[in-house]
């Protein structure tokens, strides 16, 4: 009876601690984005030297595979890419801004009791503070259980309308049967031009209820428990490690710096800016080297 007693107690306490206000938790994220659609597009690029598709590769992989720290508690969560030292030759502000163009960008603050979100972003040399609603992801649930990390997870699907910025939501266009005439083969020497961008993805989620959080990676919320996983077919993301009361708690506040905009706004001037850059590019016969700078 007694160790019946202890184990009641035992859970009442966990349980307790669980939802208890200064309850935190740590997630640690592994993203990876499949290349094999760029990696075709350069094999097929005759003008590219082995040196510069290595090189090209490199640049992907850094770009493509990243990982991120979630700290969360009850209510709110910050997500944000893990802090890495730059490679020689990856730097700058065309990595930089190529990052912030595939979802990525200083810190993510979700409050999913107000239902908000603030993320700060930086794009061509202006700090920007998104500030907006979180999505109303309708979720599907699929019935079917699989063990991440020895949490038992459950399936759950929702179709999304895509980022338009983001650029890993790029897919290369089908090719044309038709004769391409020479003067669309030169446009074509754009990469842009040869990308599309498709209307919504079919997103896959894998919850673990026995971390009764409503939270998960970037903009992923709204199931009873923590995601652990995040598919959209082209990027997953995958938790490797969960520190539940960690000893070093976390400041989980939202953002402050930088002007203040809706994500419609922000996707709006991200677009227009790629669109520059597109009419810049084959106005300068694909070679580029035009420079460009946000207004204030």
């Amino acid at each position: 009876m007694n160790k019946t007693i202890f184990a009641l107690v035992f859970a009442a306490v966990s349980y307790l601690g669980l939802h208890a206000q200064e309850f935190q938790g740590m997630a640690v994220y592994e993203s990876k984005t499949s290349t094999a659609d760029f990696k075709t597009r350069m094999d097929g690029n005759k003008d590219m030297t082995p040196d510069m598709k290595k090189m090209m590769e490199d640049r992907m992989k850094s770009m493509f595979e990243k990982t991120f720290i979630l700290n969360f508690d009850k209510s709110a969560s910050i997500y944000k890419e893990e802090e890495k030292l730059e490679s020689p030759g990856q730097g700058g502000g065309g990595m930089r801004m190529m990052s912030s163009m595939m979802g990525g960008g200083g810190t993510y603050y979700k409050n999913v009791k107000e239902k908000a979100y603030t993320v700060d972003k930086e794009f061509m040399g202006k700090e920007f503070l998104v500030k907006d609603s979180l999505p109303n992801l309708q979720w599907k649930m699929e019935g079917e259980t699989r063990v991440i990390g020895g949490y038992n997870c459950f399936k759950a699907t929702a179709v999304l309308p895509v980022s338009k910025p983001d650029f890993r939501n790029f897919r290369p266009k089908r090719e044309e049967k038709e004769e391409v005439k020479a003067e669309d083969k030169e446009k074509k020497t754009n990469f842009l031009s040869e990308l599309e961008m498709p209307k919504e993805s079919i997103v896959t989620a894998w919850y673990t209820p026995e971390i009764p959080v409503n939270q998960g990676p970037d903009k992923y919320w709204g199931l009873p428990g923590l995601i652990l996983e995040i598919n959209d077919g082209k990027t997953v993301v995958l938790c490797s490690k969960v520190v539940l009361n960690p000893k070093a708690k976390a400041d989980i506040k939202a953002p402050s710096k930088g002007k203040v905009i809706s994500q419609n706004e922000y996707d709006e001037t991200v677009l227009k800016k790629m669109q520059e850059m597109q009419e810049m590019n084959q106005g300068r016969g694909g070679n580029g080297g035009g420079r460009m700078r946000m207004g204030h």
